[in-house]
C-alpha cells in the first residue's frame, strides 16, 4: 500500500513523533524508576499520552525548523 505523496509531511510527522515519544519515554522511565515488574504497561501508557501532544507539535514545527536549516546552511 502507497501513500500519496502528498501526505508525506503529516506521515513524516506522526513517524518521528511516535519514535521520539518511545525512546524518550522509556529513557526517562527507566532513568527515573529503573527496570521494574509495571515498566511495560507504564511506558504503554506514557506513549498513549504524551503522542498527541508530540504529533501536533512535529506538524507544526517541523516546517519551520527545515526553513532555519535551510536558512544557515550552504
Amino acid at each position: 500500500m502507497r501513500i500519496p505523496a502528498r501526505f508525506a509531511p503529516l506521515v513524516f510527522s506522526a513517524l518521528l513523533s511516535a519514535i521520539m515519544v518511545c525512546i524518550v519515554s522509556a529513557f526517562v522511565l527507566t532513568t527515573t524508576q529503573g527496570l521494574h515488574a509495571g515498566l511495560w504497561s507504564q511506558w504503554l501508557k506514557s506513549c498513549a499520552t504524551t503522542w498527541p501532544v508530540a504529533f501536533p507539535t512535529v506538524a507544526v514545527v517541523a516546517p519551520w525548523v527545515r526553513g532555519v536549516v535551510a536558512r544557515i546552511t550552504a
